[in-house]
């Protein structure tokens, strides 16, 4: 078809990872799925200075050969492939030295980084740090991890570190780059510049040639290395290109947000909740709230509260399924939708709930704690959970709208919480907004969309991209309703 092109998008996920073929017009996107294969972290013995433990790592061979077999499988259903990109999940990133990769990269949940955050607010305050950077000063961050790292002597040895999606682009084509996107995780990109903050890394004591050069989406990084092209049987040239690396960032992009008055919930294992801007905020009123400013697509600004998501049902899940029960979990959901709320709202902020773990348990001493009432059954405890989770995320849209000045006037959710449509309907009655669910795959989408538009198929501005999602897909609308 004239003006169609066909694109691979690699999407990794805190959970799962999947490769998309997209094909792409002006007036139509439609999308197949190649692969799709867990994303399970990997506990391993260590030891340090306080003796032996354990640390959180990810399966990044596992993570390549799923990207591999799926890149394989596009290229034999598209001969005409015009390209690929990456997009992952934020914060986390590999160790390069000449090359190779040194070790298994670490997972954001392990608990190594109390103590360089305290070193990290030493050199400078967080008041100082979210003024310069417009990020949310959390554990997770990659600055944190770094300076952790540089306390062991680690990057004494290192040569690189790259972003995940960074990581993958690079051994795809064997060029060292950083997206802006992506970057912008670290708590080191500057707010203002979008270049690398020199003052930060001089004061915490990071060599800057950790870091790679900067790239923005749109940029083409380099063909695919032979190897590769060998590996998935590609007889063609094929691009690959950076887009929005992180994958919220891809996601927003494919939210079919209105020009005004749109903000959006971007629902997966995390829950990233806020507005699409011009410019950053970076007043200490927002640092206060917990919200934070992330690189969008085309240099917007995600201004956000990073939050819970569907890890604490998704745990709550696998708890069960420990115990040797058997869950299924849209029946589950039905019977939430019918099951009395005679349980109180908890908060799902509380640290504890980032934690893996018995979720059901930890979330009853909750509840002992603060002498709240305990749901008895399991489809209570996931209403209970849906009813917490659209509580959060309506709160944060309110105060979206307090900080930015602008009122809210409908709530666009994509990912996968927008399948859950118990959630979407008590999100629209907790916020009094009406509520547009889908596309579930908007990461991908956004990734997509991107490599289009660097192709030459697609051009204009975001609003012109997500034309075409509004063009192919109709989200599904839930009213706010009077009834609890």
């Amino acid at each position: 078809m004239p003006g169609t092109g066909r694109f691979a998008a690699i999407d990794f996920g805190a959970t799962s990872g999947r490769v998309i073929l997209g094909e792409v017009s002006p007036t139509h996107i439609s999308t197949s799925e190649m692969s799709r294969f867990t994303n399970q972290p990997v506990s391993m013995p260590a030891s340090d200075a306080r003796g032996w433990g354990t640390h959180l790592h990810w399966d990044m061979p596992a993570l390549w050969q799923g990207a591999l077999a799926g890149l394989g499988r596009a290229v034999r259903e598209a001969p005409d492939l015009i390209s690929v990109a990456t997009d992952s999940w934020g914060v986390d990133y590999g160790l390069l030295r000449n090359g190779r990769l040194l070790g298994s990269p670490m997972h954001y949940r392990d608990e190594r980084t109390a103590e360089a955050c305290d070193r990290v607010h030493a050199a400078i305050p967080p008041a100082d740090l979210y003024a310069r950077t417009g990020i949310q000063p959390l554990a997770i961050n990659t600055l944190y991890q770094l300076a952790a790292e540089a306390s062991q002597g680690l990057l004494d040895v290192a040569d690189t570190a790259l972003l995940m999606p960074d990581l993958f682009s690079y051994w795809l084509t064997g060029r060292r780059i950083a997206e802006r996107t992506i970057a912008s995780t670290t708590a080191i990109l500057s707010a203002i510049t979008g270049e690398w903050d020199e003052d930060i890394l001089s004061r915490v004591g990071l060599p800057r040639g950790v870091l790679a050069p900067l790239v923005s989406p749109g940029e083409r990084i380099g063909p695919v290395l032979p190897a590769v092209a060998d590996a998935v049987g590609a007889s063609h040239h094929l691009d690959v290109i950076a887009v929005g690396a992180h994958d919220t960032a891809s996601a927003v992009l494919a939210a079919p947000l209105p020009e005004r008055g749109g903000a959006f919930v971007s629902c997966g294992t995390w829950g990233l909740v806020g507005v699409e801007r011009e410019q950053p905020l970076l007043h200490e009123q927002a640092r206060q709230a917990a919200f934070t400013n992330e690189r969008g697509v085309d240099d917007r600004f995600l201004f956000m509260r990073n939050g819970m998501g569907l890890w604490i049902l998704n745990e709550t899940i696998r708890s069960w399924e420990r115990a040797g029960e058997r869950v299924d979990l849209g029946q589950l959901i039905e019977e939430a939708a019918h099951t009395r709320m005679d349980a109180d709202v908890f908060d799902v902020e509380d640290p504890r709930f980032q934690k893996p773990g018995d979720m059901p348990a930890m979330i009853a001493a909750w509840h002992a704690e603060h002498g709240a009432r305990m749901p008895q059954t399991r489809a209570a405890l996931v209403r209970l959970i849906l009813e917490s989770l659209a509580q959060a995320f309506a709160e944060a849209i309110a105060t979206t709208a307090r900080m930015t000045g602008e009122p809210v006037s409908q709530i666009n959710l994509v990912g996968g919480g927008s399948r859950n449509w118990l959630l979407c309907q008590r999100l629209a009655d907790r916020s009094g907004l009406p509520v547009y669910a889908g596309p579930v795959e908007a990461t991908a989408l956004g990734n997509l969309l991107v490599q289009a538009r660097t192709a030459g198929v697609l051009h204009g501005t975001i609003e012109d991209l997500r034309a075409v999602i509004t063009r192919t897909f109709q989200p599904r609308r839930f009213e706010p309703r009077r009834t609890p």
